[in-house]
């Protein structure tokens, strides 16, 4: 098919039947309307005219594809981390009975059966046992995830006082049979893919000088360590030292590269040792992190990362995360229960972030931390080796300032779970008091304010807005939405809100930038520093069944999270510059991103979409009209509000910073429909005969990678030909998000027929 002449030339002005998604858009000076729709009663087809005279006066942003770490379940530690071993540092183990403190932060699980319950699950989730053995072991005195390797009378095991303090293991042989050693074990997968060489570094003492073995080896079939592998010495006098060494896995053994091995920590008897830390290392790690993710992200181009919260910021000492790592304390994770070593700090991050290639991004403890501490981080970053504060910095092998620019002030402080949560008018008193120390140390600084847009009646952002009055530029917004569904939910109503929110949010963020305009805010910006699909399953197996469960529901796991997240940033292009920046949630294990399990590292398809979207950072948004089916929704989802007249089609384009290329990004959001037809005309742009296209697209709104299928559901590339009369047709598979890059042609291409 191809676009009628009449259709090219339309305006949203000068055609009845027309109108704009991007409502509100035109009260902004200078902001053209990028996406103009016309309804059409056929849903299988569509006709998108790409309009090169008209486009935004403002680039593509590249901090609009960020990410945002936590120390959150494995995101960190078994995460980005390239360290191996569960509780390297032998800590007491906290477990988590949810929230509801009157402070904020998590309770901590009394229940012996509670207990033993959450042991078994971690258990099944890392080496997927019963977990009773580990269960015996912890109740027999050994640190969490630690077994004891013999019986109780040939091992007793015992909590002891680490060498700075927090809790180590206590290991007393008393003896071994014949030929055989005791001590510890504990059971764990290794990457053998990539490596078969493995770095150690042990933290012990011995009563009397004593020789331990650290070993890999394999497991028999009760689960227990068998034949070595490979092993190292090391001696043990009664003062505290610190041992490295090396363990290299010999060829053909495992017979598998992804079998569950043993480390083993073992004696002759009699000994008696206590061992307060022992970390494992692939020898490939770059800068102790796990080189697959560093490649991931590398390959991705990410332009920005926000860290360490997140919930768990407003409990988090930052000095406890500096200095010697053997040093550091071992401490209950604030927010999350379980443990945080405090291996993953502030030279840690910036480390992260340089040899990924990206800009850090710090959000300051403004819950339980006070403002002194926020600027004494502030000059550790940024202060010269003059200032107290850039000294340690440089005491710790960073001499240079790491320069961070970006530093937000607090997260979701609004909410009754964070530790010191507080009211809209606390926010402001927080946020006027950490911004008047932060910047007293580095006034070139940027600062961003802990907004909350969902707040009942605006109230707290209004609040900040009203008491600051101009003294904040930047105001920070979370995207955790979908409210609670159950198993009688409509899979593709469900799916349709989520893939239609980022019209009301465009609504929202126009309306919230009038407000800082309002108050006296010069440039106001918006930095969405957390986003993720965000329903919540409501159900158990044995109730009522119907169409929705939670393996057949959207999640940031699913293609659903990179439609999704696709939508939002095309709605945050179509407002011009006010979005400073997005941090997508999150980046190893948490959210949508990376997966690691048994030290294998895949991508979720929301890390191939957002890898797709960076080729458009840096060009200039041009004006797209359109016309296809749309769909309507009945019910509201959390802050999602019911909708209609929603294009099944999102489409955006954009030409490349030297004019060179037009990329088109369209994400097909319509649900039980089938394949849509589309015709591309890509206007006034002299395109090349072949164009490229890269396809994302799933089987359902819930397809997935695994470990078993770690390219399930990734990019596909093909190309197409353009007609002679300059247009292009493609098929849009459903649950998918589609990117065509036209080329300019080296010559003027022949003039199109009418």
């Amino acid at each position: 098919m191809i676009l009628p002449r009449q259709f090219r030339k339309v305006t949203i002005l000068t055609l009845a039947g027309w109108f704009s998604l991007a409502a509100g858009q035109t009260d902004i000076p200078s902001e053209p309307v990028l996406l103009r729709h016309r309804a059409s009663p056929d849903v299988k087809l569509a006709r998108i005219r790409i309009d090169l005279n008209s486009r935004s006066p403002h680039k593509v942003n590249p901090l609009l594809f960020g990410k945002f770490t936590e120390h959150l379940g494995q995101n960190i530690y078994n995460g980005i981390d390239a360290q191996i071993l569960m509780n390297p540092t032998f800590g007491r183990w906290r477990f988590s009975a949810g929230d509801g403190l009157v402070d904020g932060g998590f309770r901590e699980e009394s229940d012996p059966e509670k207990v033993a319950q959450q042991i078994r699950n971690l258990g099944r989730r890392a080496y997927g046992s019963d977990g009773e053995d580990m269960l015996q072991s912890y109740r027999d005195g050994a640190a969490l995830f630690w077994l004891r390797l013999g019986s109780s009378e040939e091992v007793r095991l015992s909590p002891e006082a680490a060498q700075h303090g927090g809790r180590a293991q206590r290991i007393e042989i008393i003896r071994a049979p014949p030929g055989e050693r005791r001590g510890l074990f504990q059971r764990t997968y290794l990457p053998l893919h990539r490596t078969r060489r493995f770095q150690y570094r042990l933290v012990a003492r011995a009563v009397a000088p004593t020789a331990v073995r650290l070993a890999f080896a394999s497991l028999d079939s009760g689960g227990s360590p068998g034949r070595e592998m490979t092993s190292s010495e090391a001696r043990l006098n009664r003062d505290w030292s610190t041992v490295t060494g090396e363990l290299q896995v010999p060829a053909g053994t495992p017979a598998r590269d992804d079998e569950l091995l043993a480390l083993t920590f073992t004696a002759e008897a009699p000994a008696h040792v206590v061992v307060s830390r022992i970390l494992l290392y692939p020898a490939d790690h770059v800068h102790w992190f796990d080189p697959d993710v560093i490649r991931h992200y590398r390959e991705a181009g990410l332009p920005l990362m926000r860290w360490p919260g997140g919930n768990f910021v407003s409990g988090y000492r930052w000095r406890d995360g500096v200095g010697a790592v053997d040093r550091r304390p071992t401490v209950a994770n604030p927010a999350w229960g379980g443990l945080e070593y405090n291996l993953f700090g502030t030279d840690e991050f910036i480390a992260l972030c340089r040899a990924i290639g990206c800009r850090p991004l710090i959000c300051v403890n403004a819950g339980d931390g006070t403002p002194e501490e926020a600027a004494a981080w502030v000059e550790y970053c940024n202060g010269s080796k003059e200032t107290s504060m850039g000294r340690l910095r440089a005491t710790n092998g960073h001499p240079e300032p790491y320069g961070v620019r970006y530093w937000e002030i607090g997260n979701e402080i609004y909410g009754r779970w964070q530790i010191g949560w507080t009211t809209p008018a606390g926010n402001a008193d927080r946020f006027r008091r950490f911004a008047e120390a932060m910047l007293a140390v580095d006034p070139s600084i940027e600062l961003i304010g802990c907004g909350h847009r969902a707040s009942r009646a605006g109230a707290w952002n209004r609040q900040l807005l009203d008491e600051t009055r101009g003294g904040m530029r930047i105001i920070a917004d979370h995207i955790l939405t979908g409210g609670t569904v159950n198993p009688q939910t409509d899979p593709d109503e469900l799916f349709h809100a989520f893939m239609g929110f980022a019209r009301q949010l465009g609504a929202e963020y126009r309306d919230l930038r009038r407000q800082m305009l309002a108050v006296g805010i010069h440039n106001p910006r918006l930095a969405i520093t957390e986003l993720q699909l965000f329903a919540r399953f409501a159900g158990s197996s044995s109730g009522p069944q119907g169409p929705l469960s939670p393996e057949t529901m959207p999640t940031p796991r699913t293609i659903s999270e990179a439609l999704y997240d696709a939508t939002i940033i095309h709605e945050c292009i179509r407002l011009g510059d006010f979005v400073e920046m997005l941090t997508h949630s999150a980046t190893v294990n948490h959210g949508g991103g990376l997966e690691k399990r048994r030290e294998r590292v895949w991508a979720h398809p929301c890390h191939y979409g957002n890898a797709m979207m960076r080729v458009l950072a840096g060009g200039t948004p041009l004006a797209v009209e359109m016309e296809s089916g749309t769909y309507a929704t009945l019910h509201a989802f959390g802050e999602i509000a019911p909708m209609k007249d929603v294009p099944v089609l999102d489409p955006l384009a954009v030409l490349g910073p030297d004019a060179s290329l037009l990329s088109l990004m369209v994400v097909h959001r319509g649900s039980g429909i089938g394949p849509v037809a589309l015709l591309v005309d890509p206007g006034q742009f002299p395109a090349h005969a072949e164009a490229e296209v890269v396809t994302l697209a799933g089987d359902s709104t819930h397809d997935r990678n695994s470990l078993e299928e770690p390219e399930r559901v990734r990019p596909r590339k093909s190309s197409l030909t353009l007609r002679p009369d300059g247009t292009a047709a493609v098929t849009l598979p459903p649950y998918s998000l589609t990117r065509i890059i036209f080329t300019k042609a080296q010559s003027e291409p022949r003039p199109r027929p009418e």
